[in-house]
C-alpha cells in the first residue's frame, strides 16, 4: 500500500506496530461471514488506497474527487471539493468554505484546515470495515533485502532522563522520583503536553484485551438497541460507526469510558445524547456529514478532546464559527461554561444505632457526643484548568470555591474540623477569620518545604489544619509530625537505601492535637494527616502511616499521665452548683461522674483522620483496621525499611473506620475525578472507648451518574467531606473499689 508524502495526515507507510496509538492504525477485525467485501467503490482520493470489490488499486494521483451521491447534502459541506493533497497548493479550496451560506465570513485557522482534511479522510472510508482492512494492509510485514550495516564498536550514550515540568503540585525532586526513569506522565485531566503528576490517585488502565478497536463502519446499520452487547466492551479505545443509517445513538454508549476515538460520521443523526459528555478520555470525535444543528452543552466535559469533527452538518453558525476561528478547545470551553447546572440532592445522615438506642442516649445527660469532619479542600495553587479542564471556569477560582468550602465546614456544626491542603495564606487570612466568627480556634502546620522558600512562595505551601470549638474544648498540646524527619531519626532506617531514595523526598505531614472537654474533663486525641498520593509508592504510604501511629501512641501514653483537670464551677456527682446569685447566667449541666482517669493511652478516645490516598484494599487500611501488617505485605513492594520489613508493624489502638459500619462497608467515594472514583479519605476511631452514632451519607448516585468529576458547580473540591458523630464510652474509674466476688 502506498501513501505519498503529500497525502493529508499520512507521512509514510504505516508501521506494523500494534502498540501505536495512531487512531488510523488499527488491528484487523474479521469480516462477518456472508457480508460483501464492499458495497461500492469509495470516493477516489489522491494517494489513498481503493478497494473496489475487495481488490487493492491505486487511483491516479491527480484525479479529482468523484463522490457518490450522499443521503443528504448541506451547503456548508465541502463534498464538492477534492481532497487537497497539499495544503499550501490548495488554499483556494479551503477558503471556499468561507462562502458557505451556513457559516459567516471567517479567517480559516490551521485547526479548521486540519478538520477539513480529516473530514475528507473520513469520507474516503465509506466501504465496509474500511479502517480494519486498511490497517491489515498496513500491518503486513515487508521483507527487506538490504542488510543494515552498523558499527559493532559503537558505544551507545546513556539515556538522558526526562524531567517533568513542575506545576506546583509537588516539589521538583518528588516529581522526578514519582515515575520510573523520571518520565513525565500526563495527568488524566490535562489538555496539553505532558505535565508533572498531580497529587491524586489515578484509575486503573482499561481492561486488558487482545483488541481495542472495533470497525463497524459502512454496514448500513439502522439501529443500535440500548441492550446491545457493544456497550459492554469497556476495553475499547477506538470505535467506528461511520457511514451507516443511524438516526439515534442510545445513552448507554457512555459506558465505554475508555474510548479515545469515536467516529459517527455519515449517518442521519439529528441529535446526540448528552451522556456522551461522560466519555472524558475522548481525543478524536467525528460527527461529519450528519443532520446536527446543535451540540449538547454537556460536551463541555470533554476536556481532552482535540478534534470535534462538525463539517457537513447544518450546525448553529455561532457554534461553527467558534471552531473555525479558535478550534475545538474553544468550543468545549464555551459549552462547559454555559452548561445548565443540575440540582443537587442533600446528603442524608446514616444512623448506625437503633432508634431505641438513640432515644436512650439522648435522654441520658451523662452521655458525651462530638462530631468530626474530614475534608481535603483542594489547595488554591493546585486548582488549575490544566488539571481540572472539565470544571467550569467560573467555578474553579478560589474566590468562587472558598465560599462553598466554608458553607460545607459550618453546615453540620462539627466539634472538630480536620482539613487538608490548606495553604498558609488562606489559613491566616480566610479560615482563622471566618471560622473564628463561628467560635473555632485552630492548630496548623504547612508542609516542610516552606522552610526553603521565599515569603511569597512560602505562603502558597499547603498543610493540615485542625479547628475545634473553643467554648467546648481546651487544646492541651499540639505537635507537628514530619514523616521524613522522624524516619531520619530511626536507628533501623539509617542504613536503608530505600529510606533515602523513597521516603525522604516526600514532605507530607500530620498534626496531632490533645484536647480536654472543658465541662467534663474527658480527653480526646485528634490526628489529622495527609499521606503521599502516588500509587507507585504504596510502600511510602505504609511507612508514613506507621510513623504516624507510633507518634500518636507516644503522645496518648504521655497524655494519660497528666493529672485530671480541676473543673471550676461545675458540679460533681450529679449536684448542680447554685447560680441564684446570677439568675441571668445559663444553668450548668450536671456532671454525673468525676473527671476520668486514664491508666494508659489506649483508654483515651482517639480519632485519626485525613487523606490517606489509599483504597480500602490497601495495606494502609489493613494496618489501621487490623492493628498489624506482615513484613512481606505486597504493598511494601520488596523494599527494605528496618523492623517494618523484617518483623512487620503493629499497634494496640484498636481502631475501626467510622464508615465501616455501613452495609456497604464504606461510602462509594470520597474522591471523584475523571481518572479516579473511590474512597481514599477516612475517619478512624478507637472502638474500645468510642461508639459511632451516625455518619454523613453518600452523594446521590443519580447525581453522580450525570457529572464526570469534581470540582464542579456544587462541589468546590475534588474530595467530598466525611463526618462522623461519636459518643464517648466512659472508662472504668480506677478510684472505685472493685466489688468482691462471692464463692
Amino acid at each position: 500500500m502506498y501513501y505519498p508524502q503529500q497525502s493529508p495526515g499520512i507521512s509514510q507507510k504505516l508501521a506494523a506496530n500494534h502498540h501505536d496509538n495512531n487512531p488510523w492504525r488499527l488491528p484487523l477485525l474479521v469480516q462477518q461471514p456472508g457480508q460483501q467485501s464492499a458495497v461500492g467503490p469509495p470516493p477516489p482520493s489522491p494517494g489513498y488506497a481503493l478497494y473496489p470489490n475487495g481488490a487493492l488499486q491505486h487511483h491516479p494521483a491527480h484525479h479529482p474527487l468523484q463522490h457518490p451521491p450522499l443521503q443528504h447534502h448541506h451547503q456548508s459541506s465541502l463534498s464538492h471539493y477534492p481532497s487537497p493533497p497539499n495544503v499550501n497548493n490548495h488554499q483556494h479550496h479551503l477558503l471556499a468554505a468561507q462562502g458557505s451560506p451556513a457559516a459567516p465570513q471567517v479567517v480559516v485557522s490551521p485547526h479548521w484546515q486540519q478538520q477539513l482534511l480529516k473530514c475528507e479522510m473520513v469520507r474516503a472510508s465509506r466501504s465496509p470495515h474500511h479502517r480494519a482492512r486498511a490497517s491489515a494492509m498496513a500491518s503486513r510485514t515487508v521483507t527487506k533485502s538490504a542488510i543494515p550495516i552498523t558499527n559493532p564498536n559503537l558505544v551507545k550514550p546513556p539515556p538522558q532522563p526526562v524531567t517533568a515540568e513542575t506545576n506546583g503540585k509537588e516539589s521538583t525532586t518528588e516529581s522526578a522520583q514519582s515515575s520510573p526513569n523520571n518520565a513525565p506522565v500526563n495527568h488524566p485531566s490535562s489538555t496539553v503536553a505532558p505535565i508533572s503528576q498531580a497529587p491524586r490517585p489515578t484509575a486503573a488502565k482499561p481492561p486488558e484485551n487482545t483488541w481495542t478497536s472495533l470497525d463497524m463502519g459502512g454496514l448500513n446499520i439502522k439501529n443500535i438497541p440500548p441492550t446491545s452487547g457493544l456497550f459492554t466492551f469497556n476495553f475499547l479505545l477506538n470505535l467506528y460507526l461511520n457511514h451507516n443509517a443511524l438516526t439515534s445513538v442510545p445513552p448507554e454508549i457512555s459506558n465505554l469510558r475508555h474510548l479515545e476515538l469515536l467516529d459517527m460520521s455519515g449517518n442521519n443523526l439529528s441529535s446526540l445524547p448528552p451522556e456522551l459528555g461522560m466519555l472524558t478520555q475522548l481525543k478524536e470525535f467525528y460527527i461529519f456529514d450528519n443532520n446536527l444543528s446543535t451540540i449538547p452543552p454537556q460536551f463541555g466535559t470533554l476536556h481532552q478532546l482535540q478534534t470535534l469533527g462538525i463539517e457537513g452538518n447544518p450546525l448553529d453558525p455561532n457554534l461553527k464559527t467558534i471552531v473555525q476561528k479558535d478550534g475545538t478547545h474553544a468550543l468545549i470551553s464555551y459549552l462547559r461554561d454555559n452548561c445548565p447546572v443540575e440540582n443537587l440532592p442533600d446528603r442524608v445522615w446514616k444512623d448506625l444505632i437503633s432508634p431505641q438506642e438513640q432515644d436512650l442516649f439522648s435522654q441520658d445527660p451523662s452521655v458525651e457526643t462530638f462530631r468530626v469532619q474530614c475534608y481535603n479542600i483542594l489547595c488554591e495553587k493546585y486548582a488549575t484548568e490544566r488539571l481540572y479542564g472539565y470544571t467550569p471556569a467560573w467555578a474553579l477560582p478560589w474566590s468562587s470555591r472558598k465560599t462553598k468550602i466554608m458553607d460545607e465546614l459550618v453546615k453540620y456544626d462539627c466539634d472538630f474540623l480536620c482539613i487538608q491542603e490548606v495553604d498558609i495564606k488562606q489559613y491566616e487570612e480566610f479560615f482563622t477569620v471566618e471560622l473564628g466568627k463561628k467560635g473555632y480556634e485552630g492548630a496548623y502546620w504547612p508542609k516542610s518545604r516552606h522552610r526553603t522558600m521565599n515569603d511569597t512562595d512560602r505562603r502558597q505551601v499547603d498543610g493540615c489544619a485542625t479547628f475545634y470549638k473553643a467554648d467546648k474544648y481546651k487544646l492541651v498540646e499540639k505537635r507537628l509530625v514530619e514523616f521524613s524527619h522522624i524516619a531520619m531519626q530511626r536507628q533501623d532506617f539509617k542504613k536503608t537505601d530505600d529510606m533515602f531514595n523513597r521516603v525522604l523526598g516526600k514532605d507530607h505531614i500530620a498534626v496531632i492535637c490533645l484536647f480536654e472537654t472543658i465541662l467534663t474533663g474527658t480527653r480526646v486525641v485528634v490526628a489529622n494527616a495527609h499521606i503521599h498520593w502516588d500509587p507507585s509508592f504504596s510502600d511510602v504510604k505504609i511507612v508514613q502511616t506507621a510513623l504516624l501511629v507510633e507518634e500518636v501512641e507516644k503522645m496518648a501514653n504521655n497524655f494519660a499521665k497528666y493529672p485530671p483537670p480541676i473543673l471550676n464551677g461545675t458540679a460533681l456527682d450529679g449536684i448542680t452548683p447554685d447560680r441564684s446569685a446570677d439568675p441571668a447566667s445559663p444553668p450548668a449541666a450536671p456532671l454525673h461522674r468525676q473527671p476520668p482517669i486514664y491508666t494508659d493511652g489506649t483508654k483515651i478516645p482517639l480519632v485519626i483522620c485525613g487523606d490517606f490516598n489509599s483504597v480500602p484494599s490497601s495495606g494502609v487500611y489493613e494496618f489501621l483496621s487490623n492493628g498489624s501488617l506482615p513484613a512481606n505485605h505486597p504493598d511494601f513492594m520488596s523494599h527494605t525499611y528496618g523492623r517494618y520489613t523484617s518483623e512487620g508493624i503493629r499497634h494496640r489502638l484498636g481502631m475501626k473506620s467510622a464508615y465501616a459500619g455501613l452495609p456497604e462497608d464504606e461510602v462509594p467515594l470520597t474522591n471523584y475525578t475523571p481518572s479516579f472514583r473511590g474512597v481514599i479519605d477516612y475517619i478512624f476511631y478507637s472502638a474500645g472507648n468510642l461508639g459511632v452514632n451516625k455518619v454523613l451519607g453518600e452523594v446521590d448516585r443519580g447525581y453522580l451518574d450525570k457529572v464526570v468529576g469534581f470540582p464542579n458547580a456544587h462541589f468546590p473540591s475534588d474530595h467530598v467531606s466525611i463526618i462522623s458523630e461519636f459518643r464517648v464510652k466512659p472508662p472504668r474509674d480506677p478510684r472505685q473499689p472493685s466489688t468482691p466476688q462471692l464463692g
